[in-house]
């Protein structure tokens, strides 16, 4: 039996009109603004340090199998940094201000910026940082639960991707260093 969708619209309308200067946080939201925006911007140091680290192990990719390589590095670069917008976008949504500060990103970051000199260390450096952010995207969705749906909806979405991402790079890892895959 289908459940019938009860509200009162007049409340729902009275409501709707208190506190507009909240833009999108209406008094359903459940979750702590500060914490939340607090890990957002944690999410956003990692992604723009992902970001960096792609874009250093793109240019800096050399050998026989490179290019392909690269590719890759500079296509996972692009996705980060639409991770990053997407979570900017959302903590101004919740009232607060993205933390794009270049002093301390690094130690807001949940990855570490790490350079490699061999293909297969960039591989693998990336792919740390992957895991991480599986690991951290996971733990926030669970975090934001019932009581953020948009924001867990949102990591939940990166989450998908990181994972797409740590798989290319563990098949690449495979590819050039057979004893790993």
């Amino acid at each position: 039996m289908a459940q019938d969708f009860v509200t009162d619209i007049k409340a729902l309308r009275e409501r709707a009109r208190k506190h507009i200067e909240n833009g999108a946080v209406t008094e359903g939201y459940k979750a702590d603004r500060e914490t939340v925006v607090r890990l957002l911007n944690e999410a956003l140091a990692t992604e723009l340090v992902c970001v960096l680290g792609y874009k250093l192990h793109y240019f800096m990719a050399q050998g026989i199998q490179s290019q392909a390589v690269a590719a890759e590095f500079l296509e996972h670069a692009s996705e980060e940094q639409g991770h990053a917008d997407q979570i900017a976008a959302r903590i101004i949504q919740l009232g607060g201000k993205p933390n794009m500060n270049p002093e301390g990103l690094t130690s807001r970051s949940h990855s570490e910026y790490k350079e490699a000199g061999t293909l297969v260390e960039m591989i693998k450096e990336n792919l740390v940082a992957e895991r991480i952010a599986i690991e951290s995207y996971a733990e926030m969705a669970r975090y934001f639960g019932e009581n953020d749906h948009t924001s867990r909806r949102m990591v939940e979405g990166i989450l998908a991707v990181e994972e797409e991402h740590a798989d290319d790079l563990a098949t690449l890892l495979a590819t050039l260093d057979p004893s790993k895959g």
